[in-house]
């Protein structure tokens, strides 16, 4: 009987640590499983979108900040603006350009006037006024001596008056056309601000809905009770 005893006694003694070590077993790939969804559960989390970005690439170029949000069904439009604005842009200050070296060049022919050191006040006056020499007049009867120009230096006289009045238009399209293309760099502007808004607007939502998708937690543990006997403990929450 004594024999008997110690041969159960011993087994035992070799059993035990065997099943420890398969529990153990287990519990670490248990504790594996929960790293690996709390691993996964904060990717999620992390892949929340930043308003700050979003204003930036709207910034750069109109409705990219729209589609980093994950919502350019808006944003195209903001981005279709801004190339019909570049176009625009390009187009009319061109035409401004042109315009300019036209009525640079009708100066030059029809009222003698030398081009170099001239500013555009300058050639803003002679499209008013037939010569250098009436304008200094003008300007002495004003009592504006500090506005007359060097006669020698500022001269033009113009060959007849239709010829001033045809560079006086030029002069005027070539301004209108600069002033339309301040407008649409304004333009380009409130496109890029209004585009910002819009993609926060956006990143807000997709970070709302994100926030309402991954409103549920699953955690695990194992732990032991008093008898050292294992207990997995398996937590669910959520919330709508």
């Amino acid at each position: 009987m004594k024999i008997i005893i110690i041969i159960l006694f011993v087994a035992a003694t070799f059993t035990f640590p065997q099943n420890a070590l398969k529990l153990q077993s287990d519990a670490d790939k248990i504790k594996d499983v929960s790293i690996k969804l709390n691993t996964s559960t904060s990717t999620l989390v992390n892949g929340k979108k930043n308003a700050g970005l979003a204003i930036i690439y709207s910034l750069l170029l109109p409705g990219m900040g729209e589609l980093y949000a994950g919502n350019y069904s808006s944003g195209k439009y903001f981005t279709a603006a801004e190339g019909l604005l570049w176009v625009s842009y390009i187009g009319m200050n061109s035409y401004a350009g042109w315009k300019k070296d036209d009525y640079k060049a009708l100066a030059v022919k029809n009222a003698g006037v030398s081009p170099d050191g001239k500013d555009e006040l300058f050639y803003a006056n002679i499209g008013d006024y037939a010569s250098v020499d009436n304008f200094n007049n003008t300007k002495t009867l004003e009592m504006n001596f500090s506005e007359m120009y060097d006669a020698n230096k500022y001269y033009w006289k113009w060959n007849s008056t239709n010829d001033r009045k045809n560079y006086r238009d030029l002069w005027v399209k070539s301004e209108q056309a600069y002033n339309d293309v301040r407008f649409i760099v304004g333009a380009m502007i409130v496109n890029r601000i209004v585009s910002a808004i819009n993609a926060v607007r956006l990143v807000s939502k997709y970070n709302k809905n994100l926030s309402t998708e991954l409103s549920w937690n699953l955690s695990t543990n194992v732990s032991r009770s008093a008898d050292f006997s294992p207990q997995i403990n398996i937590n669910f929450q959520t919330s709508f």
